[in-house]
């Protein structure tokens, strides 16, 4: 079911051209791109075999390329510049490097943040 802000609740679903991405705790994002249809039909194939419907087949897929992609060292320090730059959140900093290590980046960028406010201060002297 559809709410009000365009989110499904409950599990995932896939119309051609459309996937319905699962959020934890937050129910379901509608995402619209394209995919060759080679793609999607390779997608229908391989959810016949293993039982699973489109959405699953695509979901875990996605899955798994961002697990790959996340042990990558160059991908997480591109992670924490973002976060550095304000450009993503720190909940979404932690979902992809760990608590405990979000946490060291924030306390460092609080730091630094602090050290060029005393820099600025100290310029204007």
């Amino acid at each position: 079911m559809i709410n009000n802000q365009g989110r499904l609740e409950g599990q995932f679903y896939l119309a051609v051209g459309t996937l319905y991405v699962q959020r934890a705790t937050m129910g379901t994002t509608r995402v619209n791109f394209r995919i060759p249809d080679e793609l999607v039909e390779k997608a229908d194939v391989a959810a016949k075999i293993t039982h699973k419907n489109r959405t699953e087949i695509v979901t875990e897929a996605l899955q798994s390329y961002l697990d790959e992609i996340e042990d990558e060292d160059a991908f997480n320090e591109e992670i924490v510049e973002l976060y550095l730059e304000d450009e993503i959140s720190f909940d979404v900093l932690k979902t992809f490097i760990g608590r405990q290590d979000a946490e060291a980046v924030r306390t460092s960028k609080a730091v630094l943040d602090q050290s060029e406010n005393l820099a600025d201060e100290l310029a204007g002297l």
